[in-house]
């Protein structure tokens, strides 16, 4: 079982440290050499423990669909989440708030690690703005979900859908969030762009949830292509919305963008592999109320992720990954508690 979900991860993780050695050996000698392998040992880590959250709600999705999307995830998604989510995105959203090119700033990410952090660094807001509103909505729709009939918080939870009942609420929410936010802890030259890439969150978001309630789930099987692409796509962009935040503490670590590079390439295809054993082992059904923590861990990530569009505001990644396993461990407590308590006639927790 663990050599089925987990063995390409161990591939990768092989390849990536062997590059992190390598490029310290080309450019340093042997004590750099170590020193990149252990920073990209480092960021894996980092990047598994602010993502596990992820891959829980990925495992949500992943559940309903088909074996021929649920290895494209793995295979291909890997492809995309590591080129295309943790290298060339961060790359695009810096293009276009610094109003320089594409290539020049690739070329700025290869060749002068340190403006391009500095780039980087000064596309925050917009970043934080982006994977901040995503990732509410994401909370918000399963939190605030009034079909939902399990509540791991009781009477909090009931309260929150039945105010989900109130069409479109966790939109006005989330804008009222951003809007809140924007206007009194955004710098007055950056509100513009705060509003641009939170509205582009959001847009996102309506579009993808949309292309989702196309598909019947009693008509799966001849939509099965449709509808995997749709939850494919989907999935990719809830991981650029947590990798992004991951990407910028990265450089609080090192500025070398191929450590980087390999380092988050561990921790995306870990987690990954993590939200296939999940679907495998039925971990979800064992552990009723692990979506549950994943939706308060992403909740959590969100609000932290928009309090960063302030400038003077900053929460150490390991802060937000602690906080997103807590919710994990908690819930994972609770459930085998509920677990003890049917097995003793008690009923549900």
């Amino acid at each position: 079982m663990i050599k089925r979900e987990f063995g390409f991860a161990f591939i990768i993780t092989a390849l990536s440290l062997v590059l992190a050695f390598w490029y310290g050996l080309r450019v340093g000698g042997i004590s750099t050499a170590l020193n990149y392998l252990f920073i990209a040992i480092v960021l894996g880590v980092m990047e598994v423990s602010l993502s596990f959250d992820n891959a829980v709600v990925n495992a949500s999705v992943l559940k309903n669909m088909t074996k021929k999307w649920q290895q494209r995830f793995l295979v291909w998604g890997i492809l995309i989440a590591v080129v295309g989510m943790r290298l060339i995105f961060p790359i695009l959203i810096v293009a276009v708030t610094s109003g320089l090119g594409f290539g020049e700033v690739a070329n700025l990410a290869l060749n002068d690690s340190n403006r391009y952090a500095e780039y980087l660094e000064q596309a925050e807001i917009a970043i934080s703005a982006f994977g901040g509103v995503f990732l509410l909505l994401v909370a918000l729709n399963y939190l605030m979900d009034p079909e939902k009939d399990l509540h791991w918080l009781g009477g909090f939870e009931r309260r929150l859908a039945g105010i989900g009942k109130l069409d479109t609420i966790q939109v006005v929410v989330t804008v009222t969030a951003l809007l809140l936010i924007t206007k009194f802890m955004v710098p007055v030259a950056e509100q513009v762009t705060a509003l641009t890439a939170g509205l582009v969150g959001l847009v996102l978001y309506l579009i993808m949830n949309a292309i989702g309630n196309l598909f019947d789930p009693d008509d799966m099987a001849a939509k099965a292509g449709a509808a995997g692409f749709s939850a494919f796509m989907y999935l990719e962009i809830l991981d650029a919305s947590f990798s992004l935040d991951g990407v910028i503490g990265a450089f609080a670590i090192t500025n070398v963008v191929v450590i980087i590079a390999a380092g988050l390439a561990i921790g995306a295809v870990f987690v990954r592999s993590l939200t296939l054993f999940l679907v495998h082992k039925g971990t979800l059904a064992e552990y009723r109320y692990l979506e549950h923590g994943a939706h308060y861990g992403i909740l959590a990530l969100a609000i932290i992720m928009l309090l960063h569009m302030n400038p003077a505001i900053h929460i150490p990644e390991v802060v937000t990954g602690l906080i997103g396993v807590g919710f994990i461990v908690f819930s994972i407590i609770s459930s085998l508690r509920a677990n003890k308590k049917d097995a003793l006639g008690g009923g549900t927790a």
